[in-house]
């Protein structure tokens, strides 16, 4: 135990928008700068492997609010809506029960049921959106969202300094997600804060590593055919479109940093930082053109895995700058964020708190060894659920007739160019993963119908 409950740490929970695992400098990027995480991550624990559930915005906002999988927290009627019973253990009112000041600027996108109200959950609430990035100022200037939603933040911890109660900061950005409204050749679809003007110019962004029309080609029809593949015509599909926008998404995400970094030095300079436990992580991983596709939503890795940094102030020399490779989740953030404020997290709640793997080299005896993930998308028939463990991963698509299943081994095949599915050797390998699937799913659906 690192602190008393009467010492309870704040915690600043910072959370970009599209971005997948392998996009900091931490994580051996080559172009991407973001020295601000890097610190961050060389000071905490930074997890390799760090999944979401549901690859899209607001399914993993709702994620971690609740503690709960889509599965259980949205209504099954396709809407995506909240379902109010998911509603009785969000994150930030425990915190507040606890004695905890909260906050959230920025990108909110949870599809909530009707009368719900974000500000009535947070002491402090403000909805800093896109569309468009850059907003008007009083004396018509214009100022970025990502800048914005750091200039609400540090004014928020300037107010800290003599409050005795601890507190919960979140910084939920647009960036780096496109500006799909802005689809004009040679515009740039990822709007930058103006301070980052310039930056990549003279890179030459080298094509994405699973790039051969041969890899895009052995996908199925239907994968062919889905906003995977009408978003990369958007935004990928010529190598002066590439150029551009990779460029653009890139200062978007070096853009965060330095947001961050504003709001670090504030809190550093509010006498703040010894007992403030930093994260960042991402919503959804992206595709960034690899496979030939644009997006998120599906199964594979680009989709699924994001970002994780910790930086915990009261954490020993000798268990800093760590690299923990334990499955982690978006679901277990708000279960976490409890346990460090020396609250009981809630029977509801599906996640597992990832205090343990930060405070020690050993992961606790026992750790998950798979997890359940989907996706719905009846628009291009690409709803899916599956399993993904340490070797294997399947998934099926549940709109197309018959079913269409995967199975990766990501020992062997770590790019899941190889489907195993129809493969008499992997047979009993499917059907193991089949049933797991179907268990997870039935539970997952009746979590809140059977308490």
């Amino acid at each position: 135990v690192l602190t008393s409950a009467a010492e309870q740490p704040n915690i600043l929970f910072l959370f970009a928008d599209d971005q997948r695992h392998d996009t900091l400098g931490c994580a051996g990027h080559p172009i991407v700068e973001t020295p601000t995480i890097d610190s961050l991550a060389t000071n905490g624990v930074r997890f390799e492997n760090m999944f979401v559930t549901r690859s899209t915005c607001w399914a993993s906002r709702t994620t971690i609010l609740t503690g709960l999988t889509s599965r259980s927290s949205v209504q099954p009627d396709g809407s995506d809506k909240v379902r109010p019973e998911a509603l009785t253990a969000l994150f930030p009112d425990r915190l507040r029960e606890a004695g905890y000041r909260t906050a959230l600027f920025g990108k909110w996108h949870a599809k909530m049921p009707k009368g719900f109200k974000p500000e009535d959950h947070f002491d402090e609430y403000e909805r800093i959106f896109r569309n468009p990035y850059f907003k008007e100022m009083p004396d018509g200037s214009k100022r970025h969202t990502t800048e914005l939603i750091a200039d609400r933040g540090i004014e928020f911890l300037r107010a800290q300094r003599d409050r005795k109660n601890p507190f919960c900061l979140n910084l939920w950005f647009n960036a780096g997600h496109a500006e799909d409204r802005d689809r004009r050749p040679g515009s740039g679809h990822y709007p930058w804060p103006k301070a980052l003007d310039g930056k990549y110019d003279g890179i030459e962004i080298p094509a994405p590593r699973l790039s051969d029309p041969a890899i895009y080609d052995a996908h199925p029809e239907f994968f062919k055919r889905s906003n995977h593949r009408e978003r990369f015509h958007w935004r990928w599909d010529t190598p002066e479109k590439y150029q551009l926008n990779m460029r653009a998404y890139f200062r978007m995400l070096t853009g965060i940093d330095y947001a961050m970094s504003r709001v670090l030095k504030v809190l550093e300079q509010e006498g703040l930082t010894e007992n403030t436990i930093v994260v960042y992580t991402a919503d959804n991983g992206y595709y960034m053109g690899d496979r030939g596709f644009a997006g998120k939503w599906s199964h594979h890795e680009q989709s699924q895995r994001v970002p994780l940094v910790i930086f915990d102030p009261r954490l020993p020399t000798n268990l800093r700058g760590r690299t923990v490779d334990s499955m982690a989740l978006n679901l277990d953030l708000p279960a976490t964020f409890l346990d460090w404020a020396g609250v009981d997290v809630p029977a509801s709640y599906q996640g597992l708190s990832l205090k343990p793997l930060v405070e020690s080299k050993a992961s606790p005896t026992p750790w998950r060894e798979d997890f359940f993930c989907e996706h719905f998308n009846p628009r291009y028939h690409m709803s899916w659920e599956g399993v993904r463990e340490k070797r294997f991963k399947y998934a099926r698509y549940l709109e197309q007739d018959p079913v269409y299943e995967f199975l990766h081994d990501l020992v062997n095949d770590p790019d899941e160019l190889t489907n195993l599915a129809n493969d008499p050797e992997f047979a009993s390998v499917l059907t193991l993963h089949r049933q797991r699937t179907e268990a997870l799913a039935t539970e997952y659906a009746n979590t809140l119908t059977t308490d």
